[in-house]
């Protein structure tokens, strides 16, 4: 059976399965690569944590039931520093265990057996919704005396305009459209259209200058250590 195309995003989407069944994992991973998605495995909660910190992945599809650490913790701790959508897999189909997955943060929640194509059209469901909410961010945000309109790209303290270049302003746009959350240094330069990764930190340290009382203790342009940097919204 051929899958659909996984064409929620203007790229191929990059999915980690995390699974300790060997059949699953063979048999996801093929089923979306032929749908056009990259896809990467893991068959524990150690091994997928050395892939998320060296990738950037669109999707993250956890087992419940694995060794060691289960699906439902290795999710809790992805939702304090990721926004990437989570489908939490399992052959319990519990209410409470799908509510708990759901208040942890999970995108959704498939029970097994599934087929192969209803998870692939949920996938396309989920990326569609996230590639929406990064494309269309806020019309404004607030961080402390600070207002930045989005659209118009104009930063105002209190009242005062902050001049912006262009470069700045299309930086806070990508982190205000992630309300918060962190974003990678190589996924905000290439959002921000920023060239390298270090010319990231270089436009950080301007926008740092003009909105941080103290720019080597930054409170509202925050660093992230080992993922990147978050605007630390109210």
């Amino acid at each position: 059976m051929n899958a659909p195309a996984l064409d929620a995003l203007s790229r191929p989407p990059h999915i980690l399965i995390v699974d300790d069944d060997d059949r699953i994992r063979t048999l996801l991973k093929r089923y979306l690569a032929n749908g056009g998605a990259r896809v990467s495995a893991a068959a524990e909660a150690q091994s997928a944590r050395k892939l998320m910190a060296a990738f950037d992945f669109d999707l993250l599809i956890l087992d419940v039931m694995m060794p060691q650490e289960d699906g439902f913790s290795l999710a809790e701790s992805v939702r304090r520093t990721s926004s990437v959508p989570i489908i939490l897999l399992t052959a319990r189909g519990m209410p409470e265990d799908r509510i708990k997955g759901l208040a942890l943060g999970a995108d959704d929640y498939v029970p097994k057996p599934f087929e192969p194509e209803e998870l692939a059209l949920r996938i396309n469901a989920i990326l569609r919704r996230a590639a929406q909410r990064i494309a269309e961010p806020p019309e404004s945000v607030r961080f402390g005396p600070f207002t930045f309109n989005a659209s118009r790209g104009e930063l105002l303290r209190e009242t005062a305009p902050v001049r912006l270049t262009e470069s700045e302003a299309t930086m806070l746009r990508v982190l205000a459209a992630r309300g918060g959350d962190p974003i990678t240094r190589e996924e905000l330069a290439k959002r921000a259209k920023a060239g390298l990764e270090r010319s990231v930190d270089v436009l950080v340290t301007r926008l740092r200058r003009k909105i941080e009382v103290d720019p080597r203790a930054p409170v509202y342009l925050q660093t992230v250590r080992g993922i990147g940097y978050r605007l630390a919204i109210d």
